[in-house]
């Protein structure tokens, strides 16, 4: 269980640096940290866990790269964030067509951080390079996590926790999810954590400021971390740091995000007060937060993989922020163990699984301290079993990198040949983030009066009822101008307008 009060026989300091082992605890009597220990921590070698993060960012990035090469993107956010983070590089506001037209991200998520990612941008202008930036920041989670281990103890620990959150299934599966803003929150959690369980308690404050910054959400974790500076004694940096996060949170849900919405409100709070069409009270939502087996298999398996030894640690309170959204939601992708959603709790779940067995180790309890020993390895075991039903998996299937240059593949990127640069297409997720770095790009019925000089379209996307007549759905999703049938290969087609341009654009200023 969690154990915020450090008195009794299991008594362990977040921080404190043993020496291997569980011999007696040598710390001065009044609890500050063994500033012998601290020399030995620093010893350890960052070499070793930097190319463990760069074999594991290089797996990340393949797996990405070769889903985008095959055209299965399985969501438009990718498509969205290159938007975004064109329009950054640009020095423009961070216009996202595909949400529609003019649309203003801000009003959306309120992730400004992503501008960052403009320098790279300007290098590699394409959609790959946001997946190459997630997966160095995820790799940059395995590296703090896994010296950090090392640090708190020793042995072979810091290579079991590298391999345990390197293959976890909340990693894997937001690598297969595309690129997301959450990527930057990972290692800033894992530096928070790291920061915390070495005493570090400025340091803490000041990874966890630029949280505010990647999601709205991610202000309440920010005023859990001051929750904890407060219990270890930081009293006043941690009263500061939670109103600072509680503030950032009301602050950015009901004024920065409404401001920058067309709306004029936050919309995802539809999330939690409607399923479908009916009204949901916030009551009706705590007394469903558990009311899903999807729920609970998700909570299982996330302290699961830690070997259940992050209960110990109460750096597991920073994951309620997110878990408590998750489970008022009424939109079941935000339940389960896909997508990326469970990215951001993995170092913080790892850390707190570090500092779990370096306080069950010290424990008077003989079984506790026994299990503690082995706890690590089996969190690897686990991670090792499971990557054969994730991921990862595909890498060692043959299929997946003959599929690059499949007939599919070919079709697609002759399309694309097709639409002229600089063209403003509206399109559905197979082809939107190819298109998304050198033409405007529309959400196929989501641009209604634009009439785009191109409608492409994927005919085996998945639609509710299949397209009989190309360039008549082209027409009745513009009515105000008309297409013909421009290309057409395997399973896609490609529809230019005929009629002239529009003289009014919604979205579009006319310099």
């Amino acid at each position: 269980m969690l154990e915020l009060n450090k008195s009794g026989t299991d008594r362990t300091e977040p921080g404190r640096l043993p020496a291997q082992g569980s011999g007696p605890d040598t710390r001065p009597a009044d609890g500050s940290p063994d500033r012998a220990a601290a020399p030995a921590a620093e010893r350890v070698p960052l070499w070793p866990y930097l190319i463990a993060g760069a074999i594991l960012c290089g797996l990340y990035f393949l797996y990405s790269y070769l889903q985008y090469a095959r055209f299965g993107s399985p969501s438009w956010d990718l498509g969205i964030f290159e938007q975004e983070v064109r329009a950054y590089a640009n020095f423009q506001a961070p216009i996202v067509d595909i949400k529609g037209p003019g649309y203003l991200i801000l009003g959306d998520h309120f992730s400004p951080i992503v501008a960052l990612l403009a320098p790279l941008y300007w290098l590699w202008p394409s959609a790959e390079s946001l997946l190459f930036a997630q997966a160095a920041f995820f790799a940059l989670g395995a590296v703090i996590v896994g010296r950090t281990t090392q640090q708190l103890l020793g042995g072979r620990s810091g290579l079991c926790a590298t391999v345990a959150y390197g293959l976890s299934w909340g990693i894997q599966e937001a690598v297969k999810s595309d690129f997301h803003e959450i990527a930057f929150a990972v290692p800033l959690l894992a530096l928070v954590c790291r920061a915390l369980l070495l005493k570090r308690y400025t340091a803490a404050l000041l990874w966890s400021l630029p949280l505010v910054l990647v999601k709205e959400d991610l202000g309440a974790t920010v005023a859990v971390v001051g929750f904890l500076l407060f219990v270890y004694g930081r009293r006043l940096q941690g009263a500061l740091l939670a109103a600072f996060g509680v503030a950032a949170f009301v602050v950015t849900l009901v004024v920065l995000i409404p401001a920058a919405s067309s709306a004029g409100t936050y919309d995802y709070w539809q999330k939690i007060d409607k399923n479908g069409d009916q009204d949901v009270s916030m009551l009706d939502s705590v007394l469903g937060a558990l009311n899903s087996a999807v729920k609970i298999e998700m909570l299982v398996f996330l302290i699961g993989i830690t070997a259940f030894m992050a209960l110990r640690s109460p750096l597991t309170l920073l994951i309620i922020p997110t878990l408590g959204w998750r489970l008022l939601s009424q939109d079941s992708n935000h339940w389960g163990m896909v997508w990326h959603y469970s990215a951001i709790l993995m170092p913080v779940l790892f850390l707190a699984m570090a500092d779990g067995v370096r306080r069950s180790r010290a424990s008077g309890r003989p079984w506790l301290s026994s299990y503690a020993k082995v706890a690590l390895p089996v969190a690897a075991a686990v991670a090792v079993a499971m990557t054969q039903h994730l991921p990862l998996r595909d890498l060692l299937r043959p299929d997946t990198y003959s599929a690059v240059g499949a007939a599919r593949s070919e079709a697609a990127r002759a399309a694309m040949k097709a639409i002229p640069v600089g063209a403003r297409v509206e399109t559905d997720i197979t082809l939107m983030a190819h298109l998304t770095s050198d033409r405007t790009v529309y959400w196929i019925g989501g641009a209604p009066g634009t009439a785009p000089d191109i409608v492409a379209i994927n005919l085996d996307f998945g639609w509710s009822r299949p397209i009989q007549d190309p360039v008549a759905y082209a027409q009745q999703l513009h009515p105000e101008a008309r297409y013909r049938l421009k290309h057409r290969g395997g399973s896609f087609v490609v529809m230019e307008r005929t009629t002239p341009e529009p003289a009014e654009i919604p979205g579009v200023r006319k310099d």
